[in-house]
């Protein structure tokens, strides 16, 4: 800790305090998230009611310490002391970030903050309850009192009221300064540029060898072949670990314990793959980060969407290219035996990019996966703007999947109760998913103009290059820049679509014949 500390500051004496105190109170936060991750995965379930009132204490704990009047005092004495450096500078960024972090903090009521994490607590062990038994109204009063505590909370932080809205105040939590208007102006011309894309893909004649998909493997089996993936990758099992959950998540207290889970299906290995390597992505972004700044601004991620970048790139530029497909086909060989010898790279290749309208947002695919989560930014939007009643809330969900992917939902587990995030109070989190794929798509084009024979090496299981690559220009930036800045540092452009669309194209129109 003392080489952490003396890292932190660069010697100034009012940044070391300032630093030192919001330390503090981030260390009672990652002991709040190893709990949360303890619930999900380990405790048992007579453990939830003690559980949310440890957690509401901590949160209440957390909060105070947070807003505490000497982490205000010394702030200000930081930022003296920083103004003559670069606006890049580690010190100055932390001293900025902490600043934005304290009074996004005293804006809100301890009692709020307490009560936020209890009701959540117990949210999402209802949650799983009620999708277990596809029974939405066993989760509504819960997702009532979700939406009722986030509409203060909006009130507390407030927005822009001649053009913004409350949803802003809470997606600018997960994503510093978006706003739904900005969101729907990415994801109108986004659908308008899919929608084309996927009805080509529905009329085509040619169809791609989806059997792989259907062909039944040992969930154990499975199990080591992710670990063993996830591992070659570059996930350090030393500094983390993988279990088991309902819900894939990535967590954990700091860069050097990192906690994912991911969950696996019986007859498709692509789909338990596909959820450890996204999720993986996370966990290298997580211990990509310099330890030498563990709980500081430098030393987190910058937000929701570029977090999303890096699982979205290696599940979806990485994970369903050939290059990979090919090289994961000889560890399926040894990892889940003599079923593989039926099928082919090509195979496995052309399962991982199946274009078929499905119900649940994490076993999409790519050209359909932005679908799910327009509807979701939509309903979240609208139940927070008092437009929609939870009550209304499986009705409205069926007529978008209807509109935006021209499906009959058969009931509320595939429907309305499939994701976790509402029970966790996590509302304005969704389109930082769409958001994420933009972005992992743009940095992908661009490490492979500056990395050549990147793909050429993932056939090989080089994964080094592209991992290193990542960890420089994007996880030891800490939160150095905003993310709209960090994609035109990255990248040298602003966030676009059209990268995204290249690499949907250039693959699935071959495949497909369009």
């Amino acid at each position: 800790m003392t080489t952490v500390l003396a890292a932190s500051a660069a010697g100034i004496p009012a940044v070391e305090r300032a630093v030192s105190l919001a330390r503090e109170a981030r260390l009672l936060g990652s002991t709040a998230a190893i709990l949360g991750w303890d619930q999900e995965t380990m405790m048992p379930g007579g453990g939830l009611g003690h559980r949310s009132r440890q957690l509401a204490q901590l949160a209440r704990l957390e909060h105070g310490m947070a807003t505490d009047v000497r982490l205000g005092e010394a702030l200000a004495a930081a930022e003296d002391a920083v103004r003559a450096l670069p606006e890049d500078h580690a010190d100055r960024v932390n001293v900025r970030e902490l600043r934005r972090d304290f009074d996004r903090a005293t804006k809100l009521p301890a009692d709020l903050v307490e009560e936020l994490a209890s009701v959540a607590s117990i949210a999402q062990h209802e949650w799983a309850e009620a999708r277990k038994a596809s029974d939405f109204a066993r989760f509504r009063p819960w997702l009532e009192r979700i939406v009722a505590l986030n509409r203060r909370k909006a009130e507390c932080f407030g927005w822009d009221r001649a053009s913004g809205e409350p949803w802003d105040a809470l997606a600018d939590g997960f994503e510093p300064g978006c706003t739904a208007r900005e969101v729907a102006a990415v994801f109108g011309p986004l659908r308008a540029r899919l929608q084309p894309l996927l009805d080509a893909v529905r009329g085509a004649v040619r169809r791609p060898d989806g059997s792989f998909n259907e062909h039944p493997f040992d969930v154990d089996a499975q199990e080591r072949l992710g670990r063993f993936v996830c591992g070659a990758i570059g996930f350090d099992f030393g500094r983390g670990r993988l279990d088991r959950s309902t819900h894939p998540f990535c967590g954990g207290s700091h860069c050097n314990d990192v906690r994912m889970t991911s969950r696996y299906s019986p007859n498709c290995v692509l789909d338990g793959l596909g959820s450890s390597m996204h999720e993986t992505g996370h966990g290298m972004y997580e211990q990509g980060l310099d330890p030498a700044w563990v709980s500081t601004p430098m030393g987190e991620a910058v937000s929701l969407s570029i977090h999303e970048s890096q699982s979205r790139l290696w599940e979806n530029q990485v994970g369903r290219g050939m290059p990979f497909c090919r090289w994961v086909h000889g560890a399926m060989r040894e990892h889940l035996g003599s079923g593989m010898d039926r099928f082919t790279a090509q195979q496995v290749f052309e399962a991982a990019n199946v274009v078929e309208p499905g119900f649940i947002r994490v076993d999409a695919d790519e050209a359909t996966y932005n679908m799910h989560v327009m509807v979701r930014f939509e309903l979240e939007r609208a139940m927070i703007a008092g437009q929609l009643a939870v009550a209304d809330l499986p009705g409205a969900w069926n007529g978008l999947y209807r509109d935006y992917l021209g499906l009959t939902v058969p009931d509320d587990r595939r429907g309305c109760l499939q994701d976790v995030h509402w029970s966790g109070g996590m509302i304005g989190y969704f389109p930082t998913y769409t958001l994420g794929t933009l972005n992992a798509a743009q940095f992908f084009e661009t490490a492979r103009q500056e990395l050549p024979g990147l793909e050429e090496g993932f056939a090989r299981g080089d994964f080094r290059p592209l991992r290193e690559w990542l960890t420089a220009k994007i996880h030891r930036q800490g939160r150095r820049h905003l993310s709209g800045r960090l994609c035109e540092v990255v990248t040298g452009a602003p966030l676009s679509a059209d990268p995204f669309m290249r690499h949907l194209e250039a693959k699935l129109k071959p495949m497909y014949g369009i």
